[in-house]
Protein backbone atom coordinates (compact mmCIF):
# COMPACT_ATOMS: atom_id res chain seq x y z
CA UNK A 1 0.00 0.00 0.00
CA UNK A 2 2.96 2.36 0.63
CA UNK A 3 4.53 1.53 -2.23
CA UNK A 4 1.87 2.50 -4.58
CA UNK A 5 1.58 5.95 -2.76
CA UNK A 6 5.42 6.46 -3.52
CA UNK A 7 5.10 5.55 -7.17
CA UNK A 8 1.92 7.67 -7.22
CA UNK A 9 3.52 10.92 -5.78
CA UNK A 10 6.67 9.84 -7.75
CA UNK A 11 5.00 10.13 -11.03
CA UNK A 12 2.34 12.88 -10.18
CA UNK A 13 6.10 14.80 -9.43
CA UNK A 14 7.82 13.76 -12.74
CA UNK A 15 4.55 14.84 -14.62
CA UNK A 16 4.71 18.56 -13.19
CA UNK A 17 8.21 18.88 -13.17
CA UNK A 18 8.17 17.57 -17.29
CA UNK A 19 5.03 19.97 -18.23
CA UNK A 20 7.03 23.06 -16.36
CA UNK A 21 10.02 22.62 -18.39
CA UNK A 22 7.59 22.13 -21.69
CA UNK A 23 6.13 25.52 -19.97
CA UNK A 24 9.80 27.15 -20.00
CA UNK A 25 11.00 26.07 -23.41
CA UNK A 26 7.97 27.62 -24.92
CA UNK A 27 7.86 30.79 -26.74
CA UNK A 28 7.18 33.96 -24.00
CA UNK A 29 3.72 34.78 -26.62
CA UNK A 30 2.28 31.35 -26.22
CA UNK A 31 3.77 29.89 -22.56
CA UNK A 32 0.51 30.95 -21.35
CA UNK A 33 -1.35 27.82 -23.66
CA UNK A 34 -0.52 24.56 -22.88
CA UNK A 35 1.84 22.77 -25.52
CA UNK A 36 -0.13 20.50 -27.38
CA UNK A 37 3.00 19.30 -29.46
CA UNK A 38 4.66 18.43 -25.57
CA UNK A 39 4.49 14.67 -24.89
CA UNK A 40 3.26 13.55 -22.11
CA UNK A 41 4.91 10.68 -20.30
CA UNK A 42 2.86 7.67 -19.57
CA UNK A 43 2.11 6.72 -16.15
CA UNK A 44 3.90 3.73 -14.60
CA UNK A 45 1.56 0.57 -14.69
CA UNK A 46 -0.85 0.07 -12.17
CA UNK A 47 -1.08 3.98 -11.20
CA UNK A 48 -3.64 6.00 -11.80
CA UNK A 49 -2.79 9.12 -14.02
CA UNK A 50 -2.39 12.63 -11.96
CA UNK A 51 -4.37 14.93 -12.46
CA UNK A 52 -2.67 18.33 -14.30
CA UNK A 53 -0.86 20.51 -12.87
CA UNK A 54 -3.21 23.35 -12.87
CA UNK A 55 -5.78 21.08 -10.82
CA UNK A 56 -3.17 21.15 -7.68
CA UNK A 57 -2.77 23.71 -5.15
CA UNK A 58 -0.16 25.16 -3.07
CA UNK A 59 -0.02 23.89 0.23
CA UNK A 60 1.42 26.64 1.81
CA UNK A 61 -1.90 28.88 0.45
CA UNK A 62 -3.75 30.14 3.17
CA UNK A 63 -7.58 29.87 2.80
CA UNK A 64 -9.26 33.02 2.81
CA UNK A 65 -12.33 32.39 4.54
CA UNK A 66 -10.27 30.58 8.11
CA UNK A 67 -8.30 33.44 8.61
CA UNK A 68 -11.56 36.06 8.16
CA UNK A 69 -13.09 33.81 10.59
CA UNK A 70 -10.13 33.82 12.96
CA UNK A 71 -9.79 37.44 12.85
CA UNK A 72 -13.36 38.26 13.47
CA UNK A 73 -14.51 37.97 17.44
CA UNK A 74 -17.62 35.83 17.49
CA UNK A 75 -21.00 38.09 17.39
CA UNK A 76 -21.86 37.53 20.99
CA UNK A 77 -18.01 38.59 22.57
CA UNK A 78 -18.11 40.86 24.91
CA UNK A 79 -15.51 43.34 24.26
CA UNK A 80 -13.99 45.02 28.32
CA UNK A 81 -14.41 48.70 28.37
CA UNK A 82 -11.25 50.93 27.57
CA UNK A 83 -9.29 51.08 31.32
CA UNK A 84 -10.31 54.75 32.84
CA UNK A 85 -7.92 57.50 31.77
CA UNK A 86 -6.23 59.68 34.20
CA UNK A 87 -8.45 61.93 36.44
CA UNK A 88 -9.17 65.44 35.16
CA UNK A 89 -7.75 68.04 37.22
CA UNK A 90 -9.57 70.25 39.36
CA UNK A 91 -8.96 74.27 38.76
CA UNK A 92 -9.27 76.82 41.73
CA UNK A 93 -9.75 80.40 41.67
CA UNK A 94 -6.62 81.07 43.93
CA UNK A 95 -3.71 79.50 45.12
CA UNK A 96 -3.15 79.49 48.76
CA UNK A 97 1.06 80.19 48.98
CA UNK A 98 3.22 80.56 52.54
CA UNK A 99 6.54 83.06 51.83
CA UNK A 100 9.42 83.27 55.00
CA UNK A 101 11.70 85.50 54.91
CA UNK A 102 15.02 84.56 56.25
CA UNK A 103 16.75 87.62 57.74
CA UNK A 104 13.61 88.63 59.75
CA UNK A 105 12.40 85.10 60.14
CA UNK A 106 8.63 86.83 59.13
CA UNK A 107 6.51 84.10 57.65
CA UNK A 108 2.89 85.45 55.78
CA UNK A 109 0.15 82.94 54.35
CA UNK A 110 -1.76 84.91 51.23
CA UNK A 111 -3.84 84.00 48.59
CA UNK A 112 -2.79 84.70 45.44
CA UNK A 113 -6.13 84.85 42.65
CA UNK A 114 -5.26 83.38 39.32
CA UNK A 115 -3.99 85.64 36.74
CA UNK A 116 -2.92 89.04 39.25
CA UNK A 117 -0.01 90.09 40.62
CA UNK A 118 0.48 89.95 44.52
CA UNK A 119 3.72 91.75 46.08
CA UNK A 120 5.20 90.64 49.32
CA UNK A 121 8.19 92.93 49.85
CA UNK A 122 10.37 92.63 46.56
CA UNK A 123 8.89 89.92 45.39
CA UNK A 124 5.89 89.85 43.10
CA UNK A 125 4.11 86.55 42.48
CA UNK A 126 1.57 85.95 39.30
CA UNK A 127 0.00 82.47 39.83
CA UNK A 128 -0.88 81.26 36.48
CA UNK A 129 -3.47 77.86 37.24
CA UNK A 130 -4.22 75.96 40.21
CA UNK A 131 -4.56 72.13 40.09
CA UNK A 132 -5.92 69.71 42.28
CA UNK A 133 -6.32 65.82 41.44
CA UNK A 134 -6.92 62.95 43.76
CA UNK A 135 -3.93 60.52 45.13
CA UNK A 136 -3.00 57.54 46.56
CA UNK A 137 -4.79 56.79 49.46
CA UNK A 138 -7.64 59.50 49.09
CA UNK A 139 -4.34 62.19 49.08
CA UNK A 140 -5.26 65.59 47.49
CA UNK A 141 -2.11 66.76 45.18
CA UNK A 142 -2.03 70.04 44.58
CA UNK A 143 -0.38 72.25 41.96
CA UNK A 144 0.35 75.94 41.05
CA UNK A 145 2.51 77.09 37.60
CA UNK A 146 3.48 80.84 38.46
CA UNK A 147 6.24 83.02 38.22
CA UNK A 148 7.76 85.02 40.51
CA UNK A 149 10.09 88.11 39.85
CA UNK A 150 12.71 90.12 42.02
CA UNK A 151 12.47 94.07 42.05
CA UNK A 152 16.03 95.41 42.71
CA UNK A 153 16.52 98.90 43.14
CA UNK A 154 18.27 100.91 39.84
CA UNK A 155 21.67 101.87 39.48
CA UNK A 156 20.75 104.74 38.01
CA UNK A 157 18.12 106.35 40.85
CA UNK A 158 14.92 105.34 38.58
CA UNK A 159 12.09 102.72 38.98
CA UNK A 160 13.08 99.22 40.26
CA UNK A 161 13.89 96.82 37.92
CA UNK A 162 12.12 93.90 37.84
CA UNK A 163 14.38 90.09 37.43
CA UNK A 164 12.28 86.58 37.00
CA UNK A 165 13.24 84.21 39.46
CA UNK A 166 11.32 81.67 39.09
CA UNK A 167 8.87 79.84 36.88
CA UNK A 168 7.35 76.72 36.67
CA UNK A 169 4.76 74.44 38.77
CA UNK A 170 5.20 74.24 42.60
CA UNK A 171 3.62 70.99 44.43
CA UNK A 172 2.13 71.05 47.56
CA UNK A 173 2.87 67.24 48.93
CA UNK A 174 6.29 68.06 47.75
CA UNK A 175 7.63 72.15 48.44
CA UNK A 176 11.33 71.00 47.70
CA UNK A 177 10.69 69.27 44.36
CA UNK A 178 10.61 72.81 42.28
CA UNK A 179 10.86 75.55 44.75
CA UNK A 180 12.15 79.05 44.61
CA UNK A 181 16.09 79.44 45.40
CA UNK A 182 16.27 82.86 46.54
CA UNK A 183 18.85 84.60 49.17
CA UNK A 184 16.18 86.03 51.25
CA UNK A 185 12.91 84.50 50.65
CA UNK A 186 11.20 81.04 50.71
CA UNK A 187 7.87 80.40 48.86
CA UNK A 188 5.72 77.49 48.30
CA UNK A 189 2.33 76.26 47.93
CA UNK A 190 -0.22 75.22 50.70
CA UNK A 191 -3.23 74.41 48.78
CA UNK A 192 -5.50 75.17 46.17
CA UNK A 193 -8.13 77.65 47.49
CA UNK A 194 -12.15 78.07 46.73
Amino acid sequence: MVSRIAASLAAALSLVAASGLALAQQDPDTAAAPAASAPMPAPSPGVAPASPPEALAPMDAPDDDEDNQKAAPPVNAVIPPPPPGPPTPVRSPTAVLQVLDKVTAETLRFAAPIGRRVRYKTLVVETRACETRPGVNGMVRSSVYLTIDALAASTSGGPPVSRQVFKGWMFADQPAAHALEHPVYDLWLVACGG
